[in-house]
């Protein structure tokens, strides 16, 4: 049979494997299975030619019952309303696991803002703003970059919004730039987060990382980053590393420092000074001791689960393995740190950014490092034992954890 690989089919089975096991009321079952609001509008931009192109924009508001709807905008030439949806009930179960008093939300636009001027890009973004204004706020809904999003794209939302009401409102989009009341450690707070987790995933199996080996499949922001850090907090060796036109694998290890410096320069990792090509599928089967998928959806599926050789698969991307996967890799003893939990540093970092902007006070690079640490290693620990004490995998203990606090908060309220 073959697979189902829409991400909200996706996201809807997890839920309903953690329904059945938290013999959760059929009605909160239901409510929690889809999204509570969503909008979809299209937005005229004025191209540098002086056409007009309509893009078509997405805002999902998936549960705000523990606080204002929280999660990324993503600018991707295959955006899909479901790929939101499930993007933004996987938000309400990361802010949840972690515990910050936040919901979740998605948003994004269909287009390619590789193929945008600067101009046009401004104007798409305030043109979204506009679109949104209404339906979102410090204690509506925050969204935040994400894929092919940046802290400029978020700098001329944030204004466009100001200007629309009349008055300063910085915590309306976080992942801003420092000068405009970002965060310190924003940029590479879902990495941090990450390495934080798989940190704590080698305690628990008694692994030594200092020296081994890790590959790292997309190479963004947080697969550049994760580089950096592995190297950096770990000591760890990455061999190998790729991104949308290919990788490259050096058994020697690949330095970070220098391999983003080459990707900065040329726009691809490929082609760099002393490795040799791999492909995306091929990396993700290397033997390894901590795999990174850090691009996009369903690139474990049943059919090359088998072949995934790593001892630890730390999955930055948001929703890379699938169902069937999951089950595979856990009676392989892969042990395997669910997206919601291992990417929760940058909404948790996000979170740390409202706060500042509500109170108009700015914590040290430290401190954000120090109390991101303390929500990662807090979070990894309650689905761990989760998972040990129920005897199911860390992506079902994850969903435990965070859909009955979900729930408690639906029902404190009243609407189930």
């Amino acid at each position: 049979m073959t697979e189902n690989l829409n991400p909200f089919a996706i996201a809807q089975t997890q839920l309903d494997q953690a329904a059945e096991l938290l013999q959760l009321d059929p009605d909160m079952h239901a409510f929690l299975r889809e999204p509570m609001r969503e909008f979809h509008f299209s937005i005229p931009v004025r191209m540098d030619d002086g056409s007009t192109r309509t893009f078509r924009g997405f805002r999902v508001q998936y549960n705000d019952a523990r606080g204002p709807a929280k999660g990324g905008l993503r600018f991707h030439p295959s955006e899909t309303i479901d790929t939101v949806r499930a993007l933004a009930a996987w938000m309400t179960w990361k802010t949840s696991v972690v515990d910050i008093p936040l919901g979740g939300g998605k948003g994004g636009v269909i287009c390619d803002p590789r193929e945008l001027s600067r101009n046009e890009l401004e104007r798409l973004s305030r043109g979204y703003m506009r679109s949104i204004a209404r339906y979102v706020g410090l204690t509506k809904d925050v969204p935040a970059p994400d894929v092919y999003t940046t802290p400029q794209i978020m700098a001329w939302m944030m204004d466009e919004y100001e200007m629309l009401v009349g008055h300063r409102e910085p915590g309306v989009i976080t992942g801003k730039p420092l000068d405009l009341g970002g965060s310190a450690s924003r940029g590479d707070a879902t990495a941090r987060g990450a390495i934080y987790t798989t940190r704590e995933a080698a305690k628990v199996l008694n692994l030594d990382m200092r020296g081994k080996r890790a590959a790292i499949q997309g190479y963004g922001n947080a697969g550049s980053f994760a580089h950096k850090l592995a190297e950096e907090l770990l000591g760890m060796k990455v061999v190998a590393i790729s991104d949308s036109r290919g990788g490259i694998l050096n058994w020697d290890g690949l330095n970070a420092a220098d391999t983003m410096k080459h990707k900065a320069s040329t726009g691809a990792v490929s082609d760099f000074p002393g490795a040799e090509a791999i492909s995306n599928e091929a990396l993700l089967e290397l033997d390894v001791m901590v795999l990174f998928p850090s691009a996009l959806e369903n690139v474990i599926t049943g059919k090359n689960a088998n072949q995934i050789r790593a001892n630890i698969v730390a999955e930055l991307a948001n929703g890379p393995t699938t169902p069937e996967a999951d089950t595979i890799l856990f009676e392989n003893g892969v042990y395997v740190i669910p997206d919601f939990l291992c990417n929760a540093g940058g909404v948790t970092v996000s979170y740390f950014e409202m706060v500042q902007n509500a109170y108009q006070y700015y914590w040290t690079q430290q401190l954000v490092h120090e109390r991101l640490d303390l929500k990662m290693t807090t979070a990894f620990s309650a689905v761990h034992e989760m998972a040990v004490s129920k005897g199911v995998h860390n992506r079902l203990a994850a969903y435990l954890v965070a859909v009955e606090r979900v729930a408690r908060a639906v029902r404190w309220r009243g609407w189930v």
